[in-house]
């Protein structure tokens, strides 16, 4: 979304993927306004740019898309807590102030603002709005209009993870008509760049009605598709907005090429597959290694109908697992949590599951040089040294890894292991099963909300028994789920902690104890810890790559030994089959999200 650079800036490696650079270097630089920023970085594009490089400015504009909806929805509003918004309006029909490219860590280049400078003293960001962005009823977007859909984001009737995520902005104020000045309670070295995230809609959309109950409203905003029709919990349809404002413009050029994109929702992905495959819809992102492996096949894959392929990317893979809700008293002792992950047998899971696609998960940082390697040293044990009186004398003696049953390890001496742990932890089996001295039963409860997860929690729950644990775990609607998460109504749950090469304020609302109560965070395990929180901050607030390595580096260390998930695993490739009628771009970005990255750049080589 921007064009040229702010100022000088600092080359390291990056986020979201692994490798690269970037940190803005809060230098003077208010004596000019630019149309790109990278973070750390020239950006790659110029000023003269005259289209990304992962599009073709040559794509055809034609045809229809038919994706795949899950589960079912309820809203057209996506920045609300209570709800499911519906698929692709975020992407399709809402856009911000600056648009990040996907072949650079951090970049942002300019969409609805055209130029942005971040002032001196780095205590504010001033936008200037492009003359010619409309919104889709041909309305001007003003700053008023930046202004109130920062407002209403901000306030109790959105939802809360804005509130956390922006929580280091005061005030959005309007200088003129088309020119915007966000003001900052902290010197912050990426929220002027996420500031430019903001997603911007027009006062009309809300009108007279609270916009807590604005869901079924369609929305009015500047992207390149507005609803068409739809079908609550059974279809959407978004088609092309002919008077689309930023058509010609280098930041959407070869891009959005389909006339109609349309969503077709499913009960669960099993039954979605068989649905893609009889020609239902058009593209299947695999998240099942079984699936991948067993059952896309058949005669419209042999026949080069449908294509099936993998795509590489360089996106860091965060951390996937098993999540305790540390809210509940059997899961706040470190040593049941510590027990319980070494019941799970990784190994043998991806050797009989996962047809040995997946690499374990070790770090919240997963293939990144983010994660923490070895024993702290050198400006990272200092850094940690600080916290020694409330840190385990462990996180400085021993290399923290995931359990392991690989030789001379073996699921035996995990679970000899565990037994001890959950005895020095007061639970001991009685009468056949797990209690703790007041003769409560330990029972673990897993909320799972699609099929396939079933046959990886089975072997799971069976080393659990061996322990005398009796495990539950269910699968719920889509609603339901979303709204025990949003509750934190969960014993244990399946989640992500999705990871930048620069990571920042999203660490708030994922680790910070202030998010651990709010309702709808992504901070589902309740982690509440004062280190945690520094380290979070220190890592915002990094004035250089060095320093952002460093306290990364020190969190993860810190939450890997508080044993807050299960660790799962990754893998470094996004599985993907779609029938033989995409034209798609000759180069791929290197941090994308393949739907994303179909949606925006790839085309229909025929009309059907």
């Amino acid at each position: 979304m921007y064009l040229r650079l702010l100022t000088a800036l600092l080359s390291m490696s990056m986020d979201l993927k692994p490798s690269a650079c970037f940190f803005l270097l809060l230098l003077p630089i208010s004596s000019h306004a630019v149309p790109a920023m990278g973070m750390g970085y020239a950006p790659k594009y110029s000023a003269s740019y005259k289209h990304f490089d992962y599009v073709n400015p040559a794509a055809l504009k034609q045809g229809k898309l038919t994706m795949m909806g899950l589960g079912t929805f309820d809203s057209l509003n996506p920045y609300l807590l209570k709800g499911i918004s519906a698929d692709g309006l975020n992407i399709l029909v809402f856009e911000s102030l600056l648009e990040k490219s996907l072949d650079e860590p951090f970049s942002e280049y300019g969409l609805i603002a055209d130029d942005f400078y971040l002032a001196d003293d780095g205590l504010s960001a001033t936008f200037h709005i492009n003359p010619l962005a409309r919104f889709s009823n041909g309305d001007a977007i003003t700053a008023e209009d930046v202004k109130y859909s920062f407002d209403t984001l901000m306030s109790k009737a959105a939802h809360p993870q804005f509130r956390v995520y922006y929580a280091d902005v005061h005030s959005a104020t309007v200088i003129n008509h088309l020119t915007v000045r966000f003001e900052f309670k902290n010197v912050n070295r990426e929220l002027h760049m996420i500031v430019g995230e903001i997603p911007i809609f027009s006062k009309k959309w809300v009108g007279n009605l609270n916009f807590e109950k604005l869901s079924d409203t369609r929305p009015i905003a500047s992207g390149p598709y507005i609803v068409d029709k739809y079908s609550r919990g059974k279809s959407i349809a978004y088609i092309k907005n002919p008077d689309y404002w930023a058509r010609d413009l280098p930041v959407r050029h070869g891009m959005f090429n389909y006339h109609e994109i349309i969503y077709k929702y499913y009960k669960d992905s099993t039954i979605a597959l068989e649905a893609f495959k009889a020609g239902e819809f058009d593209f299947f992102f695999e998240n099942y290694s079984k699936r991948w492996a067993r059952s896309h096949n058949g005669p419209r894959y042999e026949s080069g109908e449908i294509n099936k392929t993998e795509l590489t990317h360089k996106n860091n893979a965060g951390m996937q697992g098993f999540a305790f809700n540390t809210r509940r008293n059997k899961f706040k002792d470190v040593r049941v949590r510590r027990a319980l992950s070494l019941a799970y047998d990784f190994e043998w899971a991806n050797a009989k599951l996962f047809y040995n696609q997946y690499v374990r998960a070790g770090s919240y940082f997963s293939n990144s040089e983010l994660a923490a390697q070895g024993l702290p040293k050198g400006k990272e044990l200092a850094l940690l040294e600080k916290y020694r009186n409330q840190l385990p004398e462990e996180i400085f003696t021993v290399y923290w890894q995931p359990a392991t049953t690989v030789a001379p390890n073996s699921l035996r001496k995990n679970l000899i292991q565990a037994r001890d742990l959950l005895t020095e932890a007061g639970w001991t089996i009685q009468d056949g099963v797990l209690k703790n001295q007041q003769g409560d039963i330990f029972t673990l409860d897993i909320l799972l909300v699609q099929n396939g997860f079933d046959r990886i929690i089975a072997p799971y729950a069976h080393n659990l028994k061996k322990l005398g644990i009796k495990t539950n775990y269910r699968k719920v609607d889509s609603s339901l789920y979303k709204r025990r998460l949003d509750t934190f109504d969960f014993d244990m749950v399946v989640t992500s902690f999705s990871s930048s090469i620069s990571p920042g304020n999203e660490l708030m609302n994922m680790f910070h104890s202030t998010s651990a109560e709010i309702k709808g965070s992504n901070n589902l395990p309740g982690i509440n810890d004062s280190v945690i929180d520094d380290l979070v901050l220190q890592i915002i607030q990094a004035k250089d790559r060095e320093q952002l390595v460093i306290a990364s580096r020190a969190l993860d260390r810190v939450l890997v030994q508080g044993e807050y998930i299960v660790p799962n695993w990754f893998i470094n490739v996004h599985r993907v089959a779609y029938w033989n009628m995409f034209g798609i771009p000759d180069v791929q970005p290197l941090y994308y999200d393949p739907v994303n990255w179909l949606l925006k750049s790839w085309w229909i080589k025929n009309d059907n």
